[in-house]
């Protein structure tokens, strides 16, 4: 078993200023959730506000991260006290909040992650039994593990980018450039030098402060131009999206290789 699966250091090396990496969950198979934890990622995106499935449909899925030394990253589908509760509790070591696009809404977030005095968090996680792990001790430090992700992903909130920084106890801002270029009013144009301009300035903004700035891309180079920009937490696509990718490639250099006659 992982030395990590509790503490995960995700929490570490974000404060640390390390480069964080993830990659997206495709399906709810423990066999595909883990197979790209030896490409040496550090957390897993997994996805219940688009993809098709809740944590319901998890089982050990983030227990099984854990002894991987990877962490599970659930994003929710809402900024919701349910949600949000329930997806820590099966496992998730830091969990995503879209669309929060004031000050408020964040604090709100933060509520809703944290245990007392912090937060608001009930109390009763069910991970702990999965891996062995002392579950009172696991309640009493969760605050000092857990992760909390909140979206900019609007024009509102790129204006409101001051206001939200200040709320304490959030740990990643979140560029989504999908999101932000619908909200400008170019839906679909993510290389628009708007949307790239509040990504950019984004990133220069969080510098320095206690807060790191992510994304989620899959084009390796404009990885890299967001690493430049200040981005230290970022998903890269997805093992389906990749793996198709090259199998398209090879499809095609076979049908174009000469048979013989």
């Amino acid at each position: 078993m992982s030395k990590y699966v509790y503490p995960n250091p995700l929490k570490q090396k974000l404060q640390r200023g390390e480069l964080c990496l993830g990659t997206q969950l495709d399906a709810t198979s423990p066999n595909l959730a883990t197979a790209p934890c030896a490409a040496g990622i550090d957390f897993m995106w997994i996805d219940t506000e688009h993809g098709p499935f809740g944590v319901e449909s998890l089982g050990a899925i983030p227990a099984l991260l854990r002894q991987q030394g990877v962490a599970p990253m659930i994003r929710v589908a809402w900024n919701d006290p349910a949600l949000i509760k329930k997806a820590y509790d099966v496992g998730a070591v830091a969990v995503m909040v879209p669309q929060v696009n004031t000050a408020e809404e964040a604090a709100l977030a933060v509520q809703y992650a944290r245990y007392p005095p912090i937060g608001q968090r009930g109390v009763s996680p069910s991970w702990p039994a999965l891996v062995g792990e002392d579950w009172g001790n696991v309640i009493r430090t969760a605050n000092e593990e857990t992760v909390l992700i909140v979206q900019i992903e609007s024009e509102q909130a790129y204006n409101n980018l001051d206001a939200i920084m200040k709320v304490p106890g959030i740990d990643v801002l979140l560029t989504g450039p999908m999101d932000l270029s619908s909200s400008l009013g170019i839906i679909t144009d993510m290389q628009n030098p708007r949307v790239q301009h509040i990504m950019q300035d984004v990133g220069r903004r969080l510098q320095g402060t206690h807060l790191v700035c992510g994304t989620t891309l899959s084009d390796i180079a404009e990885l890299q131009q967001k690493v430049s920009w200040g981005y230290r937490f970022l998903n890269i696509g997805s093992p389906l999206g990749y793996g198709v990718q090259v199998v398209k490639q090879h499809v095609q250099t076979l049908r174009n290789t000469p048979m013989p006659k």
